[in-house]
């Protein structure tokens, strides 16, 4: 039998047998099973086709006919490392060189996105990663995310740019106080912006705002952080949701998945929606995501509002 034609349950079990537990999987309580991909569409085992706006690594589209033409080739000639000498990767690089400014001018290619943050001498200096582990060394010192939105210093302050800069000022000053050189490492932040995919901030209770992050040249994730009224993350309250439902954030992208729209969660409450679609998807797309998206939070919120009926009954 061939491998995508085995049972689903015999590949999970497969799966939890042979691969490591770190490689998690989206959805892990009822997976999807990919056997096959195009532009913008993902398809499962028995054919169902999914709206794809997790998998921003296939920028241009999954299995890009030019892509794969171009892969073949190269694989019937070559396919090692870049450390020997090879015309392929200067003349790339020069190319795309000319596309971009004066400045932007040398160039780390790697297989897909520049995930870091996972040696233990980067989880050390990464708040995101030892707060939930051992705990920040004493030697780190964290100056607060130039964050607007939920930061101390927020869009309403006078001047929140100088506010950060003096956070940042003050934390380098402690330092060299007790000796220590530094060395500053700087974390990617989500500036807030006008979303064209997800619903706008206030459209929905717990629908904070629509943001942007550049990641690379050629993909600029959405994201939608789910919160409550004081900005915290939107989870459960016991007394409110009687501790049947799950997360929200978690909530909704598995009943988007329920409606063939394949979305990821992040961030560290995990209360953010996350989209991440290649560059082929079409308005069209956009249109039936924003859709089914309207009608899930829509549903919750008359769940939340039954949920407060039902409290203040005596």
């Amino acid at each position: 039998m061939a491998a995508d034609q085995r049972p689903k349950a015999d590949t999970l079990a497969l799966r939890q047998r042979l691969i490591s537990s770190s490689c998690r999987l989206f959805f892990p309580e009822d997976p999807v099973k990919i056997v096959r991909a195009q532009g913008q569409y993902m398809y499962d085992e028995q054919g169902a086709e999914y709206i794809d706006c997790i998998s921003n690594v296939a920028h241009v589209g999954h299995c890009h006919p030019l892509v794969v033409q171009a892969a073949h080739e190269q694989n019937q000639v070559l396919n090692t490392n870049s450390r020997y000498l090879h015309d392929n990767i200067v003349d790339y690089a020069q190319r795309l060189s000319e596309t971009l400014p004066e400045q932007l001018c040398v160039f780390y290619f790697l297989n897909s996105g520049a995930y870091h943050g996972h040696l233990s001498s980067l989880i050390d200096i990464s708040p995101y990663k030892f707060r939930n582990l051992d705990g920040q060394k004493e030697w780190v010192h964290v100056a607060p995310l130039p964050d607007t939105y939920r930061g101390p210093y927020r869009e309403d302050h006078p001047n929140p740019a100088m506010a950060y800069a003096n956070e940042v000022k003050r934390v380098v000053s402690s330092a060299q106080e007790k000796g220590r050189k530094i060395a500053a490492f700087f974390a990617e932040s989500l500036p807030s912006v006008g979303g064209q995919i997800i619903p706008p901030a206030g459209y929905f209770s717990q629908v904070a705002d629509s943001r942007e992050k550049t990641s690379s040249l050629t993909s600029s994730p959405w994201a939608s952080p789910l919160a409550t009224a004081t900005l915290l993350p939107a989870w459960p309250q016991p007394s409110l949701w009687r501790g049947h439902l799950k997360p929200p954030a978690l909530s909704t992208s598995t009943r988007l998945k329920e409606n063939y729209v394949l979305l990821s969660t992040d961030g560290p409450g995990r209360n953010i929606l996350k989209f991440k679609p290649p560059m082929c998807f079409s308005l069209d797309n956009a249109r039936q995501v924003v859709a089914k998206l309207d009608a899930i939070l829509t549903d919750m919120e008359e769940k939340v509002r039954s949920c407060e009926t039902l409290r203040l009954q005596p």
